[in-house]
C-alpha cells in the first residue's frame, strides 16, 4: 500500500477500540516476571556457554601482547575470542565502532577478548589469567578544546534571509552559550544476547529495537548473508537508542558461539556497558536572537558543536528544531563535529530536539526578559503560519499556541511572579517555568502479516519491538478494529525477523508506522475474506466478531472453519506529501520548582505537559510514554551527566550507583494534556507520536523555573546545587 494522498475516512476513524485507555496486554507478563527477556531465554537453546566480555583498559592505542595460553587451560574455558582468532570482521551501517580491538583500540572498554566457558562465574575467573600489554597513544578528550570542523550529513547548514545583518540591527538582542554534557541511555536491561549457529545459520535471541536493522548490520560485520541470520527480541527492558542496531553484545555473542561450537549467551556488565557501547555526545551551542520591541522574532541563529570518534559521521543535530518552531525572516542554523577519543556518540531518546531545546528555550526566556514580556506570549507572538525555514509549506497541524494557552490556564501561569525570587513557600523559593515542545512527525515503511484462525482469532506479527512503549496493546488494538473484534481475540507476536519488516522502535516513528503496516495487511485480510464469501469487499463491515453486508451476518469463527486466511502488506511512504507539508508533533511543558534558600537543593513541585501528536492512539500508554519523557527530561535538568576523565579518555561514573538519574521522591506530581487533534497526511493511523514529544522541552523548562525562583541563571547543565551556589557567591 503507497501512502501519497492524505487519508480520508476508514475503519480506524470509528475509534471502538483504537483511542481507547486499555491497559497493556504485556503487562501481567511482565509484572509477574513471566515475559521472556533475552538473558532469559533458556528453553530456545540447549547445553548454553557463558561468554564474559574483557574491555581495554585504555582508550586510545593498540594492544601490543595479549596471551591467553593460562586462561584457556582454566577450568570450564572452552574458548577465548581475540582480534588475532576472530577473522575479518567489517562494520555496520549504523554503529562504526569495532566491536573488538584488533589490535587497534578505539576507546575505553572496547572489547579486547571474550571468554567462553561452562559458567559465568569461571568466564569471568579466567580474565585474572590473560597477560595483556598495551601501547597508550595521546587522545583528545575535551570537546572544548578540539578543533569542530567536520560537517555531518545529519545537521547540514541551512539559512534565510540575511541573518548577521538583520541580527545586527535588531534593537534587542541576546548571544549567549549554552552546553549539555555526555548522557547515558542507563537502561534497566543490559546489552545481552545468546548466539547458535546451525551450519552457516545464525541465530540471535537479543535486545535489540530494531530488527532489522540488527540483521542487516550483523551481517555486514560478520560477512554473511542477512538471510542467514534470524534475530529475535519479542521483550525489550528498555534502550532508549542505546539498542537501536547489532551492539557488541550480539557480535560477540555470534564469535563466542562459532568458536566454542555451541550455544553462548553473552551480557554485558553493568560497568561496561557506558564504555562499551554509546552515549548522547556532549554539545556546545551558541545562541543568537534578534527581535524587534514588541517581540517579533528578526533574526535566529543556532550553532552547535558536538564531538565523535574520528571518521564517524554522527553528529548531536542540536538545532534540528531551530527551522521549524518560531516565526523568522532572517535565520540560520550551523552544526561542527570535532574527533574525540570517547566511546562512540549515537542515538539517544529523541536526538536533537531533547538537547538543542535546552539551549534555545532558556535562550527564548532571556529574550522575554530582555523585552519585558511573558514567556508564554513571547512564544505566542512568533508562531508561524508556515514552515519558518523554507517559507512556503504549510504545516499539517501545528498546535503550539493551544498547547501554550491550555498549559498556562491548566498549570495557573498567571500566578507566576514576573520579577525573580519574589515567591517563597517556608525555605524554599519558588518559582515556575515554561518551554515550547517539538518533535518531527515521521514515519518510515512497515509491514505486517494478519492471520484468521480456524478459530475465528486474529493473530499479528510483525518484526516491530516494544520497548517498555506499548507497541503490543496499540497493534492489538488496530487489528481490532479493522476486523472488528474484541482485544481479547487478538493475539501479538513481535521483534522476530521471520516477520514483515518495520522502522522498529526508533525516532519516535514506531507507533505510527508499525501500526500502519497492521492496517494495510488488515485491508488485504479484509479482502480475502470477502472473497472467500463470494462478497464485494466495498459492501463489507466488520463489527461484534462478524462480517456483515446487507442481511448478512457471518462470524469469523464461521469463516475460519474452511481454513486459515492470510493478509501480509505494507505500508509505503514516501515523501511526496512530506514535500507539501511540514510534519511535526507540537507541545509545551510547564513546570514549577522549589530552591531551598539556604542549601540551594532544587525539588520539583509539579510538571504538566500538553501535547499535540495526531490521534492518540492509547491515552493509557501514551500518557506512560509522555511521563517517563518528563521523568527523563528532571533528569537531563538536574542531575544527568557522564563525567569525562580528561588525561585517561573514559567516563568515571559508569554505573547506575554513580550515573544519577531521577528516583521517584524527585517526581511528585505530573500531569498530561493530550489536545484533540488527527493528522491525515501522517498514515492511516492519522497519528504522529508522542514519545519523544514529551521528553523535548522538559529540562529548559526546569532551567526557566530555576531562574524564576533564584534568580540564578545556569546555562551549563545539569543543573547542580554547587553552580547555584557559585553563582549566588559571585
Amino acid at each position: 500500500m503507497k501512502f501519497d494522498t492524505p487519508a480520508g475516512p476508514n475503519p480506524i476513524d470509528r475509534m471502538r477500540v483504537v483511542g481507547q485507555p486499555y491497559a497493556r496486554i504485556d503487562g501481567r507478563l511482565k509484572t509477574t516476571g513471566a515475559a521472556p527477556y533475552a538473558f532469559e531465554r533458556h528453553d530456545v537453546a540447549k547445553n548454553i556457554a557463558y561468554g564474559h566480555v574483557v574491555g581495554a583498559a585504555i582508550s586510545k592505542g593498540r594492544v601490543s601482547r595479549l596471551n591467553v595460553s593460562d586462561a584457556l587451560a582454566a577450568s570450564g574455558v572452552l574458548a577465548v575470542v581475540t582480534g588475532e582468532n576472530a577473522g575479518k570482521l567489517g562494520i555496520g551501517e549504523f554503529i562504526k565502532a569495532p566491536a573488538l580491538a584488533a589490535p587497534q583500540v578505539a576507546h575505553y572498554h572496547q572489547a579486547i577478548a571474550l571468554i567462553v566457558a561452562e559458567t559465568l562465574e569461571q568466564a569471568r575467573a579466567a580474565e585474572t589469567l590473560l597477560r595483556v600489554e598495551y601501547e597508550r597513544s595521546a587522545g583528545s578528550y575535551d570537546l572544548a578544546h578540539v578543533p569542530a570542523t567536520g560537517t555531518s550529513r545529519m545537521a547540514p547548514d541551512a539559512a534565510r534571509g540575511d541573518f548577521a545583518s538583520a541580527f545586527d540591527a535588531a534593537p534587542v538582542k541576546i548571544d549567549r552559550q549554552y552546553t549539555t554534557p555526555d548522557q547515558s541511555h542507563m537502561m534497566m536491561e543490559p546489552h545481552a544476547t545468546i548466539a547458535a549457529w546451525d551450519g552457516d545459520r545464525l541465530t540471535c535471541w537479543t535486545s535489540v529495537q530494531t530488527v532489522d536493522w540488527g540483521r542487516r548490520d550483523l551481517g555486514q560485520i560478520l560477512g554473511i548473508p542477512k538471510e542467514n541470520i534470524r534475530i529475535s527480541s519479542p521483550y525489550i527492558g528498555g534502550g532508549f537508542g542505546g539498542k537501536a542496531t547489532a551492539m557488541s553484545d550480539v557480535v560477540l555473542a555470534s564469535l563466542g558461539a562459532r568458536a566454542a561450537g555451541r550455544p553462548v549467551k553473552v551480557a554485558l556488565a553493568r560497568t561496561l556497558m557506558v564504555n562499551n557501547t554509546v552515549h548522547r555526545p556532549a554539545t556546545i551551542q551558541r545562541v543568537r536572537i534578534g527581535a524587534d520591541q514588541e517581540g517579533k522574532i528578526l533574526a535566529i541563529g543556532h550553532e552547535t558543536v558536538s564531538g565523535n570518534l574520528p571518521g564517524h559521521f554522527f553528529t548531536e543535530p542540536a538545532a534540528i528544531q531551530t527551522p521549524s518552531l518560531y516565526a523568522g525572516e532572517n535565520r540560520m542554523v550551523r552544526a561542527r563535529l570535532g574527533a574525540l577519543d570517547l566511546p562512540e556518540g549515537s542515538s539517544m531518546r529523541a536526538p536533537g530536539e531533547a538537547p538543542g531545546m535546552m539551549a534555545l528555550e532558556i535562550a527564548m526566556d532571556e529574550l522575554a526578559e530582555a523585552l519585558n514580556l511573558d514567556p508564554v506570549e513571547l512564544r505566542i507572538r512568533n508562531d508561524a503560519k508556515v514552515h519558518p525555514g523554507d517559507g512556503k509549506r504549510p504545516f499539517s497541524t501545528r498546535q503550539l499556541v493551544p498547547a501554550l494557552r491550555t498549559g498556562a490556564e491548566r498549570f495557573g501561569w498567571s500566578r507566576r511572579r514576573p520579577k525573580p525570587s519574589q515567591l517563597r513557600d517556608g525555605r524554599w523559593l519558588v518559582g515556575m517555568g515554561v518551554a515550547s515542545a517539538i518533535r518531527g512527525a515521521r514515519t518510515r515503511t512497515s509491514g505486517a502479516r494478519v492471520r484468521l484462525t480456524s478459530n475465528g482469532r486474529i493473530v499479528v506479527e510483525t518484526d516491530m519491538t516494544d520497548i517498555g512503549t506499548g507497541s503490543y496493546t496499540i497493534i492489538a488494538q488496530t487489528a481490532a478494529e479493522m476486523m472488528g473484534v474484541n482485544l481479547e481475540q487478538v493475539d501479538v507476536r513481535l521483534g522476530d525477523s521471520d516477520f514483515p519488516v518495520t522502522v522498529g522502535s526508533v525516532g519516535q516513528r514506531g507507533a505510527t508506522s508499525s501500526t500502519s503496516g497492521v492496517y494495510a495487511a488488515c485491508v488485504k485480510l479484509r479482502e480475502a475474506i470477502a472473497t472467500r464469501l463470494g462478497l464485494n469487499e466495498s459492501d463489507v463491515s466488520y463489527e461484534d466478531g462478524a462480517v456483515l453486508s446487507g442481511n448478512r451476518r457471518i462470524d469469523l469463527a464461521q469463516v475460519g472453519k474452511d481454513g486459515e486466511l492470510v493478509g501480509e502488506d505494507s505500508v509505503e511512504f514516501g515523501d511526496a506529501l512530506a514535500k507539501l507539508y511540514a510534519q511535526e508533533a507540537f507541545g509545551a511543558h510547564f513546570v514549577e520548582v522549589g530552591v531551598d534558600a539556604n542549601t540551594f537543593e532544587v525539588r520539583i513541585r509539579r510538571m504538566l505537559a500538553v501535547c499535540a501528536a495526531g490521534r492518540i492512539l492509547n491515552p493509557k500508554t501514551a500518557r506512560s510514554q509522555v511521563i517517563g519523557a518528563m521523568t527523563m527530561g528532571a533528569g537531563a535538568a538536574l542531575m544527568e551527566e557522564l563525567a569525562v576523565d580528561k588525561r585517561f579518555g573514559y567516563f568515571v561514573n559508569h554505573d547506575l550507583a554513580s550515573y544519577e538519574v531521577p528516583v521517584h521522591a524527585d517526581i511528585p506530581d505530573q500531569q498530561v494534556i493530550f489536545l484533540e487533534e488527527t493528522d491525515g497526511t501522517i498514515s492511516p493511523m492519522k497519528a504522529k507520536g508522542v514519545g519523544e514529544l514529551g521528553l523535548s522541552g522538559v529540562a529548559p523548562a526546569i532551567a526557566n523555573a530555576v531562574y524564576n525562583a533564584t534568580g540564578i541563571r545556569v546555562r551549563d547543565y545539569p543543573i547542580t546545587l554547587d553552580k547555584l551556589i557559585a553563582s549566588r557567591r559571585a
